[in-house]
């Protein structure tokens, strides 16, 4: 059974009843059960189709947060084999909201690094629900500089709502932990692949995004500001978080058009926690197709990169 969200009603209901009358055939045996399931099993798959076909901004968001989407976590389970973690900013402590690490993707070497947001109370605590410290931030400097030693891709999953803002984040200079890695992704001479698969909010998802290739999952949202936080700012209202999040250009779709990432990923109907596998293997061959497209001069992906950030002000 789908955690269904709030605007899936319809669909809830049909697939609910659907349930039922599987229960009641396998009781029964009943031939015009059997029709009826194959009736409302169609009314279902169209009237999920008719629903994501014209998601709103704030109902993508919605989506997006989803807690059955897959996370960094089975991205990499999926894609990298042999993956060997690599722990500690050798600064001051592990970030476990940063899964980084090296391995192999479809048989090439590769730097992972990515936001892991948790699946259950005990993981999201623990991962402080994808909002990553500066020990976060500098253990993914250490490796990306790492991977640029050895001449080594880099892959990022990004899924943050941000970076995180207590005061001892502060304190140990989130601000300027957040710089320094976006400033190491520029640097970077290997090829740089960035993938957002669930929130990509603000500083805290830029600083592993500032990529040669951005792409975002079909129901992804990527913004300098949550829709809740835009809202308290505007009207000093998080209720209007839908009026924000309308306004504010944050889906996929969007940011294509406004050239701020390099594609989308589709998505299964209904969401990429409907089929996680399908999901996977899609982003994986996105992934393969832009590692392909990079291999060249280090200076030329350096530079490419820098350019490409730079004209995202000029084109909007």
């Amino acid at each position: 059974m789908y955690n269904y969200l709030d605007f899936e009603k319809p669909v809830a209901e049909l697939e609910t009843r659907i349930t039922e009358l599987k229960t009641t055939m396998g009781e029964t045996g009943s031939v015009d059960v059997k029709d009826e399931i194959a009736g409302l099993e169609t009314r279902a798959k169209d009237a999920l189709r008719d629903l994501y076909k014209s998601l709103t901004p704030w109902q993508k968001a919605q989506v997006a947060r989803h807690p059955d989407r897959p996370h960094c976590v089975d991205f990499v389970k999926t894609l990298i084999d042999d993956f060997t973690p690599l722990a500690g900013d050798r600064k001051f402590a592990e970030d476990e909201a940063v899964i980084s690490g090296f391995g192999r993707f479809r048989g090439q070497s590769v730097c992972v690094l990515g936001q892991e947001k948790g699946n259950d109370t005990e993981s999201r605590l623990k991962r402080n629900f994808g909002m990553a410290r500066p020990e976060g931030y500098r253990k993914a400097v250490r490796l990306i500089e790492l991977a640029e030693r050895f001449a080594i891709p880099v892959i990022t999953f990004v899924d943050t709502t941000g970076a995180y803002p207590g005061m001892g984040a502060e304190e140990r200079g989130q601000a300027e932990a957040i710089a320094r890695s976006t400033q190491a992704c520029l640097n970077l001479s290997t090829p740089l692949v960035s993938v957002i698969i669930g929130e990509g909010g603000s500083g805290g998802a830029i600083a592993l995004a500032t990529a040669n290739r951005v792409y975002m999952l079909e129901h992804a949202i990527y913004s300098v500001i949550s829709p809740e936080g835009a809202a308290s700012i505007l009207w000093h209202d998080s209720a209007r978080a839908k009026d924000a999040a309308t306004g504010m250009r944050i889906t996929a779709q969007d940011l294509s058009e406004l050239k701020v990432i390099d594609g989308v990923v589709p998505e299964p109907v209904g969401g990429a926690h409907r089929n996680p596998e399908q999901t996977i293997a899609r982003t994986g061959d996105q992934i393969d197709a832009a590692l392909r497209d990079l291999a060249g001069d280090g200076r030329d992906l350096k530079q490419e990169r820098r350019d490409k950030f730079l004209a995202i002000g000029r084109n909007i």
